[in-house]
């Protein structure tokens, strides 16, 4: 969320922003309707005073014992003024946040400016596909022919676009969770176990609210919002609180599902384990003063593609251009992993630095020294990974020529010392 005083103060910036982002906004008549809210706040503050003024007198002179019956009537006429103008009032003030609420951060002057993905900047690649001899399989070809998927099934309880594992399948997931948080927690992380619901001012002030509403899971009984991320429960997690500038930074591991309705997705990303309404994340989010803050996005970037170095995967980092920045970030490193399926890389992580966007929603400050003035947090978030697209990944990347797939030496402890997937045979299969 916008500060509003610094868009007055910088509008030019505002309106190149917005449009490097695509945001078709009309900022002329936003800062008309803040002038009209501003002087109505004069005129309302003014008629207030008369009438406080007012009040004194009618109290002396009835001390007196003089009548105040003209006093009377006039200050019954200005608060009828200022009733008069208070519902005109409320509209600007809730339109002007509402507004506020929808405007997404402005991007940081290092992004590239452009309209789509073609525009992003590649940062660096890490490793090199590997080269088979043998027809490459997707992983939903790979892991149905193992039993170790099952989306037919999935589709039966849940419908589509939702994911089922078996066996070895299933105890990827876990054996990637855990190693995931330990890797964390070897860099520094504290591991939280969060709620998997939410109030709906949790999801505003991480700015899931107003904006992504309808990719939203609510239970409408209860007002609470399945999380989309556990970004929400750990942004959140320091909501309205005043932090110590010795405790920053702070850094927060979770590993929760994630449920999103996905609307508009379309096309070969519907298929598998790519694109569904549940996944599951090993989530790294950052409390940070300003002046670290960017420092600290280029430490959360390494500490995100450690993970895929330690699983030998080959990856790229791209910077995202300005038009295809999330909502709230300033600024975003995407880590694409290499899918041989596809002949491309994907997006596996996206680690952004917020600044104080989500700070000033949910109320997050610190204070530098005693007796000094509070100021808001940075916060920066990141996946650490995707588990369901790390497990596409190890799928495509170490399948074998008979169909076996082999498990990295890294990943091989969580699995109980499995070194391979060999084909289940599941009941009812």
């Amino acid at each position: 969320m916008h500060e509003l005083a610094t868009l007055r103060k910088n509008p030019e910036a505002t309106r190149t922003g917005l449009s490097t982002r695509n945001v078709d906004f009309d900022l002329a008549e936003f800062f008309a309707r803040d002038k009209r809210r501003r002087e109505l706040i004069q005129r309302v503050d003014a008629l207030k005073a008369k009438r406080n003024e007012a009040g004194k007198q009618i109290g002396e002179l009835k001390k007196a014992g003089e009548s105040a019956d003209r006093l009377i009537t006039e200050m019954g006429e200005v608060s009828e003024q200022i009733e008069s103008l208070n519902p005109e009032l409320k509209d600007l003030d809730d339109g002007i946040h509402a507004d506020l609420l929808g405007l997404p951060n402005l991007p940081h002057e290092s992004v590239p400016v452009g309209g789509d993905e073609n525009d992003n900047r590649l940062e660096r690649t890490c490793g090199e596909p590997r080269e088979f001899d043998f027809k490459v399989l997707d992983h939903v070809d790979v892991g149905e022919a193992l039993g170790i998927i099952d989306l037919e099934r999935a589709a039966k309880i849940s419908g589509a676009r939702f994911p089922m594992q078996f066996g070895a399948g299933a105890q990827l997931e876990r054996a990637l969770a855990a190693f995931m948080l330990d890797l964390a927690g070897e860099h520094g992380y504290l591991e939280v176990f969060t709620p998997f619901l939410v109030l709906p001012e949790s999801m505003e002030g991480s700015g899931q609210l107003p904006k992504f509403a309808e990719e939203a899971f609510f239970i409408e009984k209860d007002a609470l919002y399945l999380i989309p991320t556990s970004e929400v429960p750990l942004v959140n997690l320091h909501r309205g609180e005043i932090l110590a500038a010795a405790d920053l930074p702070i850094r927060y591991c979770a590993y929760t599902p994630c449920f999103r309705r996905e609307a508009g997705s379309y096309g070969k990303d519907t298929r598998g384990m790519i694109r569904v309404h549940q996944f599951t994340k090993c989530e790294l989010v950052w409390y940070a003063a300003p002046e670290s803050s960017y420092a600290a996005l280029e430490t959360l970037v390494s500490d995100a593609e450690r993970v895929l170095q330690r699983l030998e995967l080959p990856y790229q980092v791209v910077s995202l251009c300005t038009g295809e920045l999330g909502f709230a970030a300033a600024k975003t490193y995407d880590i694409e992993v290499w899918l041989p399926s596809q002949g491309r890389y994907r997006e596996i992580s996206s680690c952004s630095n917020c600044e104080d966007f989500q700070a000033r929603r949910a109320e997050i400050r610190y204070r530098p020294e005693a007796g000094k003035k509070t100021r808001l947090v940075h916060t920066l978030n990141g996946s650490g990974l995707a588990i369901g697209r790390t497990i596409v990944a190890l799928l495509e990347n170490y399948q074998q020529a008979d169909g076996s797939v082999s498990i990295p030496e890294a990943l091989r402890p969580y699995m109980n010392g499995l070194e391979r997937i060999e084909p289940l045979q599941r009941p009812g299969a």
